[in-house]
């Protein structure tokens, strides 16, 4: 078979909700699905990959080149029947002026016909002028065929037919009625991801058969492009796949916080933790009563403030992840598990005891205090990088910000870009912690995850000595 792209004419049109139904519906029919999300995103991915029933991987202009994002796609596309690639905001929306880190510019790269999800709220005859621009601002994107959204009713959907057959040679590969039903909550960093909604099976069944129902599967399957010889070299197996990845013995257990608090991981970044020679062990921080035996600990985004009682009650598990830090052990928490080592929380008035090993309080806020593409500088004090002046590019986007941080504190980063802890600094360090705001992606030019188990391993020999 082969791969497209789901795209739509801008942000908030219906494409992820539309994607992850098509994976469900794909996959319903015994088809090995492989999605793919463009750009930093954790929460879309949690749901193509359960609808899926395959690991989500990133595409990423930012932190990966032209050359790592072609061989992450035809790895992990390698003994798919069919790729899924979804976009994020409009078609050709992105950061460059020429466009050359949009979803235009990723499909072109990957050589994807464009799939268009047309958010009909409001519109008929006007749908005609946006596609005829769309198709003749960029010639060397092939828009192989829409799916109207959101459609008031059946009249409505008859007068678009019309209109885009009437002036385009389009297909129209489906229409989807508004539907309260097809909406996945939203919350300030965007749908409510997966590891915590509530009757997330279902959810995704509605979205399979409001697609199954309004959706030519058949011809968007004919759409699609078929993989070539590129794409059918080997890469390895697909983390989560019935055939299993063969990884190093391991040489160190880390244990990784996962649960309706912590679930902001990349499959890839795991993955790589595996292959650099470390036993990942996940914990629950509000469930588990202590930690389980490990040598290091990766305590990941997510959304604490929601759990934040949960988080407090649990009193074993705070003060055991900060007597396994204050006793030189080393650990590393990216946003969210750096809220959870923060003294407190505060959300919405209210106010929970964390870990308190940060000496510093995590406060909600109701804009975002960073977002975007950060660049960071490596400083001295960095316990594990790979060399003062080295530069990476990560990603943040966070409601909350350390406030009232007192004594001297240590930091791993100087912002070259971004907002980090306090608009110049991020990556608390403190003992064998290295905190911050920042998402690292393990990627040629920030090669974290074979540094932190190498650090992780230098730890456990030194502690025996």
């Amino acid at each position: 078979m082969g791969y497209f792209y789901i795209s739509a004419a801008h942000k908030s049109s219906g494409k992820t909700t539309l994607s992850i139904g098509l994976c469900a519906a794909l996959a319903a029919r015994g088809l090995r699905v492989q999605p793919f999300k463009k750009g930093p995103d954790y929460i879309d991915p949690l749901w193509l990959s359960r609808a899926a029933g395959r690991p989500c991987f990133n595409l990423d202009f930012n932190s990966q080149s032209n050359d790592e994002i072609l061989d992450l796609f035809r790895g992990r596309s390698s003994g798919a029947d069919v790729t899924l690639i979804e976009g994020n905001k409009g078609l050709y929306d992105g950061m460059a002026l020429d466009g050359s880190d949009c979803n235009a510019a990723m499909a072109k790269l990957l050589g994807a016909p464009v799939v268009l999800i047309l958010d009909t709220k409001g519109v008929t005859r006007g749908i005609a002028p946006l596609l005829m621009g769309y198709q003749s601002f960029d010639p060397g994107v092939k828009i192989a065929g829409v799916i109207l959204n959101q459609l008031a009713g059946p009249r409505q959907e008859g007068k678009i037919r019309q209109v885009i057959e009437h002036y385009t040679d389009i297909p129209i590969l489906g229409a989807v009625q508004r539907d309260p039903n097809l909406v996945i909550e939203e919350r300030h960093l965007g749908l409510v991801p997966s590891n915590e909604a509530g009757e997330v099976e279902e959810k995704i069944a509605c979205l399979r058969q409001a697609v199954e129902a309004g959706v030519d599967l058949d011809a968007l399957l004919r759409i699609a492009k078929p993989f070539g010889a590129a794409q059918d070299r080997p890469f390895g197996p697909v983390s989560g796949d019935p055939r299993g990845e063969v990884f190093p013995t391991p040489r160190v257990r880390i244990g990784v916080a996962r649960d309706a608090a912590f679930g902001f991981y990349y499959p890839d970044d795991l993955d790589g933790l595996r292959r650099a020679g470390a036993e990942l062990v996940f914990f629950s921080p509000i469930a588990d009563r202590g930690l389980p035996p490990v040598d290091g600990l990766f305590l990941g985004g997510g959304f604490p403030e929601t759990q934040m009682e949960a988080l407090e009650a649990n009193h074993p598990m705070r003060e055991a992840i900060k007597g396994f830090i204050e006793a030189g052990g080393p650990a590393y928490a990216e946003c969210g598990g750096m809220m959870y080592l923060s003294r407190t929380l505060r959300w919405q008035g209210r106010i929970t005891r964390m870990a308190g090993v940060i000496p510093a309080d995590a406060v909600m806020h109701e804009r975002p205090q960073g977002r975007g593409y950060v660049r960071l500088r490596e400083g001295p004090d960095h316990p594990w990088g790979g060399g003062k002046g080295s530069e990476y590019p990560v990603h943040e986007f966070h409601y909350s910000r350390l406030e009232n941080l007192s004594g001297p504190l240590r930091y791993a980063f100087d912002l070259v870009r971004g907002v980090g802890i306090d608009g110049s600094h991020d990556g608390i360090v403190h003992k064998n912690l290295l905190a911050g705001y920042g998402h690292h992606r393990q990627v040629n030019n920030n090669p974290w995850t074979q540094r932190f188990v190498d650090f992780v391993e230098g730890c456990k020999n030194q502690s025996r000595h």
